[in-house]
């Protein structure tokens, strides 16, 4: 993702590009696995942990970055990989659930620490109660993967 590309992005999602959106953008464009923010912090070590906080929290709230509580005690963060369907719409009655249409599994390894998306898996639909507002899913299945079960045989 080249910085055209990101301000584009960020644009899209009515998001000001300043230097540090951009290159926490870029940064997700690079990874292919969630990362925390920590990891950001650590890649980019020129930009300070407050704007790195401040800067995810606008990219949660405009539907950019989905989070992904993975039982680590780290939260991880990963970009919403339809842009243009995650955008926020002021005619949608719960922002909030519905912009992030982004929904698949994640899979924790228990062995090595790594979390990474499943999104090729589908995600049976969950009726709520009525009277119940979704604001929120998180679909993370724990165990081993197919590199650290490999190398126990």
């Amino acid at each position: 993702m080249n910085m055209r590309m990101s301000e584009e992005i960020l644009e899209c999602h009515g998001i000001r590009p300043t230097p540090v959106r951009v290159l926490v953008l870029e940064l997700f464009g690079r990874v292919s696995d969630p990362v925390s923010a920590l990891d950001i912090e650590t890649a980019l070590h020129t930009v300070d942990r407050s704007s790195i906080s401040r800067t995810l929290a606008l990219f949660m709230e405009t539907g950019l970055l989905h989070s992904i509580d993975d039982g680590s005690g780290s939260v991880k963060y990963e970009l919403c990989h339809n842009c243009a369907v995650t955008a926020p719409h002021e005619h949608e009655p719960d922002v909030s659930f519905h912009r992030h249409s982004d929904l698949h599994l994640h899979f924790h390894c228990t062995v090595c620490g790594k979390t990474e998306c499943l999104p090729d898996s589908e995600i049976p639909p969950v009726s709520l109660p009525e009277g119940y507002v979704g604001h929120g899913a998180n679909f993370v299945i724990t165990g081993i993967c197919a590199s650290c079960a490999a190398r126990r045989q």
